[in-house]
């Protein structure tokens, strides 16, 4: 244990967990009987009910780790990434979700299902899940991280895979009985922590800093290397900058839309409200709302830069130089002070609002991809056979619940040793993981919006050609099979560009079948 806890701070975390404990066992006395009410809640969810869940979701553990070690490394420039996520709203509420309640869908892929058959719905569904897989499992070992320096004082690869285990199973209790009700009312509750959680520790940083407010602007205008902390749009022409706008405004836009009406963890809850209008709605607040958000976090980084790297600014208050527990990890910055600098009572409190960041995004990811292996794929192959009924289905989903953890557990142990082989930030690796299956969905999905050409076997190529497509641009595929080194200089933004453009070219490179029918809304 980390001697730095107190009895107040292990009492805090253990109130959390009675919380949580009480909060699934609320949400799982109303069982659901069918796999609309377990996948969608029947779609009775309150559109801000929704909304909260998209956010909570879409920032979790990477925002609450990843953002302050942006501000503390960088400027402000990630919080302009919001520009490309409203336009990403905009139009994957004008062009999808109307389809997706057009035909009563349960997953986004049933789209390409009613246009280019069985086939081409359980390819898209397939790469979801591999994407969907690299997307979570990055998060929660982002999530073991923090855990890891509570429960074990260091982040060395035995402790994160206990870490990166008690997590999920912690994710999997609070999924399994409820499906995605229970995943919606935890994410509100979860989201409200981790919030109150942030806004104390900037309020805490910014008393602790002797500094007046127009020193500590001055200084992050003027930082020792010459950088402008204060920055909020990055106009270089640089493709190795991901949150330069010529990237916010092509490659971000394009992640977004994948991940706000593509990838079936955040569409999912889109779903689950009355129509259509009350899931666009859900989604523009979600993206509102995001803004103050990430501005809290990489505020929470910029402070922490004066407070470990302006010793002028400090004076004789500071004490806060990095420990020898710290390693030279850069990634653990925000824990590190969380660890060794708040007081009795608001350590345990911040450390649960990363637990809490952590679980939003592990239970989301149970549900969303049990929701495609049961409704995409187990359905279909099971009806053929015979006609069971829904409660079936619920029980599938529950099986495959655990399977999906399983996986997820593994894929954080794999993240440990790739986030270090690239040594990319936090938040840089999350959303560059997204790449791998975004692009071939991206290029799939335009071709149905924009053109009518394609087949069942142009949609299975253009899913291939976008993935590896993106992995012949990661730096360990360019080592390993000596291929330039400018390869590895494009921002993983870049590389979705590439991806999708390969994979539209693909996929719209074969007329449509003259039988093939098309989805009308």
């Amino acid at each position: 244990m980390n001697s730095g806890f107190t009895g107040l701070d292990w009492s805090i975390i253990g109130a959390y967990f009675v919380l949580l404990g009480a909060l699934g066992w609320f949400l799982s006395r109303q069982k659901a009987e069918d796999t609309q009410d377990y996948f969608l809640g029947g779609n009775k969810m309150s559109f801000w009910v929704a909304a909260i869940s998209v956010l909570a979701t879409s920032q979790s553990a990477a925002t609450f780790l990843g953002g302050p070690d942006q501000g503390y490394r960088g400027d402000y420039s990630y919080v302009a990434t919001n520009i490309g996520a409203i336009l990403a709203a905009l139009f994957v509420a004008k062009t999808l979700v109307p389809r997706f309640y057009a035909m009563k869908a349960s997953t986004v892929y049933e789209l390409l299902g009613d246009r280019y058959g069985v086939t081409a719905m359980k390819s898209a569904g397939g790469m979801y899940l591999v994407g969907r897989l690299l997307a979570s499992g990055s998060r929660l070992y982002m999530a073991a991280i923090a855990v890891s320096m509570i429960l074990y004082g260091n982040i060395n690869a035995d402790s994160i895979v206990s870490a990166a285990f008690i997590m999920m199973a912690v994710g999997f209790f609070v999924t399994f009985m409820g499906g995605i009700r229970s995943v919606l009312w935890s994410d509100l509750a979860q989201f409200a922590i981790y919030i109150f959680a942030a806004c104390t520790v900037l309020y805490f940083l910014w008393v602790e800093i002797p500094a007046n407010p127009n020193e500590i602007i001055s200084a992050l205008r003027h930082a020792p290397d010459g950088q402008n902390k204060l920055q909020l749009f990055n106009t270089d022409f640089d493709f190795s900058a991901p949150f330069a706008m010529i990237s916010i405004l092509t490659g971000l836009v394009l992640l977004n839309i994948g991940n706000f009406g593509l990838d079936q963890d955040t569409s999912q809850r889109l779903l689950t409200c009355e129509n259509a209008k009350e899931g666009t709605r859900a989604l523009y607040v979600s993206v509102i709302v995001a803004i103050p958000v990430v501005w809290l976090f990489v505020s929470i980084g910029q402070l922490l830069h004066i407070f470990y790297d302006r010793p002028d600014l400090m004076g004789s208050q500071v004490a806060a130089e990095l420990s020898s527990s710290f390693n030279g990890e850069r990634i653990t910055i925000f824990m590190h002070y969380i660890l060794n600098e708040l007081p009795a009572g608001m350590r345990g409190l911040v450390t649960v609002g990363v637990i809490a960041a952590a679980v939003s995004t592990i239970n989301s990811g149970l549900n969303s991809m049990s929701s495609v292996i049961v409704q995409d794929f187990y359905r279909p192959w099971r009806e053929r056979r015979s006609s069971p009924d829904e409660r079936h289905y619920v029980k599938a989903g529950q099986v495959s619940m655990g399977l999906v953890g399983l996986g997820l557990f593994l894929m954080s142990v794999l993240c440990f040793y790739w986030q270090r082989y690239t040594d990319m930030a936090l938040l840089d690796f999350a959303l560059s993981v997204m790449v791998f299956a975004y692009s071939g969905l991206l290029g799939v999905y335009f071709t149905v919006v924009f053109t009518n050409r394609g087949s069942t076997s142009s949609v299975v190529a253009a899913l291939i050609v976008g993935f590896l497509v993106t992995l012949m641009q990661q730096s360990y595929v360019v080592d390993m099979v000596g291929l330039p080194d400018n390869w590895k200089s494009l921002a993983f933004s870049w590389q979705l560009c590439l991806g999708t453009l390969a994979a539209f070219l693909t996929c719209a490179a074969v007329p449509a079948p003259e039988t093939q029918g098309e989805l009308s809304v």
